[in-house]
């Protein structure tokens, strides 16, 4: 792999798509969908005052109830339709169509005799009237909200694992550069884990283990975190928890650190995959403390978390009868690439346990800090915590290690109780024998990864994001110019007449129609329209696609002149 150079070659003859300001596969059905939304939604306001009416006269507090739950089970109705209209209007690029048929009632999936054409059986909503009630033959009411949420939140992934690019069998698959995935130094971590050291197959290794992991395996995290982490003394090993992934750990911690209705407090825009995570087991809510793009005198910094900010969110989730039984904050940050100062972190942590909240601090990113200039500080070095019982770290090896498809996760806290409930869960998210052996050896060998690995990866993280700034610049895309992490968060706002979150949804597809995924910053939660995030830790080709596609803006994407300046 190489980082050479700026200049970078697609296969002779390869052509992705047509120009972003075609009418492409998906833009018109979208443009259906949006209105369809914004006509149910009104009709919705209609039902919901005539049913307050209703209430005040009959006093009947269940049928409010059951009115509330109507609204949410269409919300996900009509964002589960969108995302597989995105999906399923794909004729062009050599899909099937997955999307329900409309008739002329409204009705969705057309009765009995509509199929969807390429997917498994999915639950059936009719529309049959304005009252009707959405049911399923086969899923509970939680059942259809899971499936729609999984539907909505990760439906451009699907379409990726369809139609993958590969530079030799698929080389016009789609790119996805909307997963945050470390694909920079695959070379050095296959050619790792390929030596003799690692393939060991021993009975203990095929059998049954302790849920929370083995205990050479809690060992060596422990030993690995302690010299990562600059931490004062060791970690103890009993304090170690590992499951298939940072996302089980956050799910398993939602649920035992609060009951169903309660709520985590997160700064945003952040990594969006936890409001999924959060409400898979236990109903948990987020909290979304919403950050400002724009500079000020008295906050200079674009997106900065203060504590302010925090006590006023924490005030009026109070205010509105919500119990707040935590803090969720990832440093390096997802998707900003902020790194968090000690001083920051120690006011943070200081709020939390001033109104006893839990915190907790996803690392995942700790060791792809590029920049030299920026320290990373792990919570896990401050001498003293404020509350350490009530504070829990995150890692793993998927982003830093590039091997996402090792399903590990790593939870370390001081509160043995915490450990103990979050262990349990091994017994359904347990990590293989034969992965916990390999991902010892490997944090074992440091002469390898302080020699080898890391000064490789940072600096191909280095040039990979030059190369990517660079090409933003060229075409006067502002962006948060940051060090860390495998992300740059994009602002294209300038692209969105008018500039709202359905434009942004219509910008999609049109990435789409030329089998480019990014990711859109409503799924970060962000509060205003246009932020996008790219991953940049890619292959050469995919980056330079990334700035083809971008520079095809000219062919009437609605354009308006770009500001040229970015933030730094």
């Amino acid at each position: 792999m190489s980082h050479q150079s700026d200049t970078i070659h697609l296969p002779c003859g390869q052509m992705r798509g047509q120009g972003l300001g075609s009418q492409g596969t998906h833009t018109r059905p979208l443009e259906m969908m949006l209105h369809l939304r914004q006509t149910i939604e009104k009709h919705i306001m209609q039902l919901v005052t005539r049913h307050q009416q209703q209430d005040l006269v009959l006093g009947d507090q269940r049928h409010h109830q059951a009115t509330g739950e109507q609204e949410a089970l269409l919300g996900n109705l009509v964002s589960q339709l969108i995302s597989l209209l995105r999906s399923g209007a794909t004729g062009g690029l050599g899909l099937q169509p997955s999307y329900p048929a409309l008739d002329v009632r409204g009705d969705v999936g057309g009765g009995q005799e509509a199929q969807s054409s390429g997917q498994p059986d999915q639950p059936v909503h009719q529309l049959k009237d304005p009252e009707a009630t959405f049911v399923s033959q086969h899923l509970s009411n939680r059942g259809i909200e899971i499936s729609a949420s999984y539907q909505a939140n990760l439906q451009d992934y699907r379409i990726y694992q369809a139609d993958k690019y590969h530079e030799d069998t698929n080389p016009l698959g789609f790119i996805n550069l909307g997963i945050s995935e470390n694909k920079l130094c695959l070379d050095l971590m296959t050619e790792r884990l390929s030596q003799s050291d690692m393939n060991v197959t021993e009975d203990v290794l095929l059998q049954y283990s302790d849920w929370s992991g083995q205990p050479f395996l809690w060992e060596e995290v422990a030993r690995f975190l302690t010299y990562h982490c600059k931490v004062p003394a060791q970690l103890d090993p009993e304090n170690v928890v590992v499951l298939n992934g940072c996302s089980s750990i956050f799910s398993t911690l939602a649920m035992v650190l609060c009951d169903p209705g309660e709520a985590l407090l997160t700064p945003t825009p952040f990594y969006g995959v936890f409001v999924f995570s959060s409400q898979l087991y236990s109903k948990v809510e987020l909290i979304l403390v919403h950050l400002d793009s724009e500079s000020t005198d008295a906050n200079p910094h674009p997106f900065k978390l203060t504590v302010d900010k925090l006590e006023q969110a924490l005030l009026e989730a109070t205010l509105t009868g919500k119990k707040v039984r935590g803090l969720v904050l990832i440093n390096p940050q997802n998707p900003l690439g902020d790194v968090y100062c000690r001083d920051s972190l120690k006011e943070y942590l200081e709020f939390a346990k001033r109104y006893n909240l839990h915190v907790i601090m996803d690392e995942i990113y700790m060791l792809s800090v590029f920049d030299e200039s920026i320290t990373f500080h792990s919570i896990l070095s401050m001498e003293s915590l404020p509350d350490p019982n009530r504070t829990h770290v995150i890692w793993g090896t998927s982003k830093d290690f590039g091997i996402s498809g090792f399903r590990f996760g790593v939870l370390y806290t001081h509160n043995k109780e915490v450990a103990s409930a979050v262990s349990s869960f091994g017994y359904l998210h347990g990590v293989s024998g034969i992965i916990q052996y390999k991902l010892c050896r490997l944090l074992q060998d440091r002469e390898w990864i302080d020699g080898v690995y890391l000064p490789t990866y940072r600096s191909r993280l280095q040039r990979a994001h030059r190369y990517i700034t660079r090409k933003l610049k060229a075409l006067g895309i502002p962006f948060l110019n940051r060090g860390s992490g495998l992300y740059v968060w994009i602002n294209l706002k300038v692209y969105l007449d008018p500039c709202t979150f359905e434009e942004e949804l219509l910008l999609c597809p049109r990435f789409l129609d030329n089998k480019l995924i990014l990711s859109q910053g409503k799924t970060y939660m962000c509060n205003e329209p246009g932020w996008f995030r790219t991953v940049f830790a890619d292959r050469p080709s995919a980056m330079y696609w990334f700035y083809q596609v971008l520079e095809e803006q000219k062919w009437g994407l609605r354009v308006k002149q770009p500001e040229s300046a970015q933030k730094e």
